[in-house]
């Protein structure tokens, strides 16, 4: 399967009055062709911060990648030019933010906005990019498209707000999408039209979709594979079967367990116990540890290597690394 995105141990990190915060330490992973992979964890796991490297977004000073490299069509974003990166975001690879108010102009008309990127992008006229922008908010199912392309954005609703921003991330066909909480603040009726948007467009379109959330039932829905973040490491990836049948690290069970399920009436919801570490100097060894109930004693001393549980399911956890019982002979 092609890869549209390669991530090779990448390290990002911010410069602060209180010391370097190690936002992202040592993650690796592939988009496919097609798919749609999500990326879940706790807030200030690194999600997001892993997300805006990809566009090169990270704003510097204080942030910076440190090491690493981002692969897109065989070339390494984190060593293009800003000039070059600018004709990629958008076109190649765009994104969705969260939050959809702040990221429309409250000055320009819906339609304006959706036509600018494409001229940005595109040898067109300003009645072609209008033409497009028209065709696109038809895709994203907003009804009475053309009166609709001269209201501003507070004319809009909040789901039909995020609909514009997957419009306007669309318009340019790109290869690889980036949605951030794209559902975060939506109701559960909006938010369950526009996963089935997003099913929809990929469908249509064929693009490779980078989901970052922290809801398990989003990811439920839409997701091929499943990247578990925690303490800016990626502890377990897989498929969305591997992950929610049968996950192997602590962490990802936690998250499970702390997911209310219809189909257990008198099961109880289980908090993981602790707080995450301080990333202004991070734990040499497993950052789940002290939250850990299987904690052994090698997992303070040193980060386990990745587990190959199958081709298509990662672990990284001392339970399941054939070298813990080594480790834990020579320590006694």
């Amino acid at each position: 399967m092609e890869k549209m995105i390669q991530i090779k141990n990448l390290h990002v990190q911010f410069s602060t009055y209180g010391g370097r915060v190690q936002a992202v330490r040592g993650v690796s992973f592939d988009l496919h062709k097609g798919e749609t992979l999500a990326i879940v964890g706790e807030s200030g796991c690194g999600k997001s911060v892993t997300s805006q490297s990809i566009m090169r977004l990270i704003p510097t000073p204080p942030g910076r990648i440190t090491s690493g490299s981002i692969l897109f069509k065989g070339q390494d974003l984190t060593k293009l030019s800003e000039k070059k990166m600018r004709d990629i975001r958008g076109a190649d690879i765009s994104m969705i933010f969260q939050d959809p108010m702040t990221a429309l102009n409250p000055t320009l008309r819906v339609g304006e906005q959706i036509a600018e990127n494409i001229m940005q992008h595109e040898n067109i006229s300003k009645e072609k990019a209008k033409e497009k922008a028209f065709e696109m908010l038809e895709l994203v199912g907003i009804p009475n498209p053309k009166e609709r392309l001269k209201q501003y954005p507070h004319e809009f609703s909040g789901g039909m707000r995020q609909r514009i921003v997957i419009a306007m991330a669309l318009v340019c066909n790109p290869e690889v999408l980036i949605a951030d909480e794209p559902t975060t603040a939506l109701d559960v009726t909006i938010q369950a039209q526009i996963l089935e948007l997003f099913k929809d467009i990929q469908q249509k379109t064929d693009v490779s979709i980078v989901l970052i959330t922290h809801d398990l039932g989003v990811v439920a829905q839409v997701a091929d594979r499943v990247a578990v973040m925690y303490a800016g490491k990626i502890v377990e990836i897989g498929t969305r079967r591997d992950i929610f049948y049968t996950p192997q690290h602590p962490y990802t069970k936690g998250l499970l367990r702390s997911v209310p399920r219809l189909d257990l009436y008198e099961s109880e919801l289980v908090p993981i116990a602790g707080s995450p570490p301080d990333l202004f100097a991070p734990p040499s060894g497993c950052s789940f540890a002290p939250r850990c109930p299987y904690v052994m004693e090698v997992c303070d001393r040193m980060y386990p290597a990745s587990t190959k549980l199958k081709e298509s399911h990662q672990v990284h956890c001392w339970l399941q690394d054939e070298r813990a019982q080594k480790f834990v002979a020579t320590i006694s």
